[in-house]
């Protein structure tokens, strides 16, 4: 089997909206083929960090390559093909009256015809749940599910790169499981996903890689495990601990647990 990279390279990216002012401060990276979480508190930067990425801002300073090429002269609709962007409030991505418009609106914009936007179109709503809402207004349904409507949207375009800001924001356990099945598909499919989380047990439980991000720098970089057993990083970027390692220490037990099978499993021993 083939395996295709996808691969974004930031190099020595700044970016300030007032001068002097820098909201990101010299960001290396290269992000490959895996689920990326990026986590950090208000005002660390995250979500103007995508935003770059997708080029609906571009940088003060540095460059940003995906696979191989320089996106310096790259619009946001350049990108479309390659790379999606779930925002973090619905009603800043829905503008259309009916939920199968909505979610058919990118796949026609980036080459799909009408029958194959429609079969993405349904395919994608399916994974979220909302097979049988096609002829809905969108603003009729709760935020959770305009939420799921905006993924669904970008779900369709089959990009190579799905960002997603905060998917879990006012999803209950149900709509959580739903999303974790998602990133989870779409890594089987080989794609890269990038999200931003405030949800730690999230972040722990389905990623491959964890990025602290704080007033604008790379504060740590890894493996979950590793991430997430940096305590002191962790309290220098007002960050908590997942509940289960909460749960561990009040219980005494040290290690570091991402899941609460793993939890469970320790306490079997």
């Amino acid at each position: 089997m083939v395996i295709i990279m996808h691969e974004i390279k930031i190099d020595q990216l700044y970016f300030a909206y007032q001068e002097k002012i820098e909201v990101l401060k010299g960001i290396n990276l290269t992000l490959r083929n895996e689920s990326t979480a990026i986590i950090g508190q208000n005002g660390a930067g995250k979500t103007t960090f995508v935003k770059l990425l997708k080029r609906l801002l571009q940088p003060t300073k540095g460059n940003i390559f995906y696979n191989g090429e320089n996106l310096q002269g790259y619009t946001a609709a350049n990108l479309s093909k390659h790379i999606g962007l779930v925002f973090q409030n619905p009603n800043e991505q829905i503008f259309k009256s009916k939920v199968i418009d909505e979610v058919m609106f990118g796949p026609l914009n980036v080459g799909q015809n009408e029958e194959q936007a429609k079969r993405s179109a349904h395919n994608a709503l399916d994974a979220v749940g909302l097979a049988s809402y096609g002829d809905e207004n969108p603003y009729d349904l709760s935020l959770a599910e305009r939420k799921m409507v905006a993924i669904a949207s970008i779900l369709a375009m089959d990009t190579d790169v799905i960002i997603f800001d905060e998917p879990t924001m006012g999803q209950d356990l149900e709509g959580k499981k739903r999303i974790k099945s998602i990133i989870r598909n779409l890594r089987k499919q080989g794609k890269l996903v990038i999200c931003i989380l405030h949800d730690m047990d999230f972040a722990a439980e389905i990623f491959e890689r964890i990025i602290v991000l704080n007033q604008g720098e790379v504060l740590l970089d890894g493996h979950p495990k590793e991430v997430f057993a940096n305590k002191s990083v962790l309290k220098e970027a007002h960050l908590e601990e997942p509940y289960v390692m909460q749960i561990a220490n009040r219980l005494g037990i040290d290690g570091v647990f991402l899941t609460e099978e793993e939890l469970i499993e320790r306490l079997k021993t």
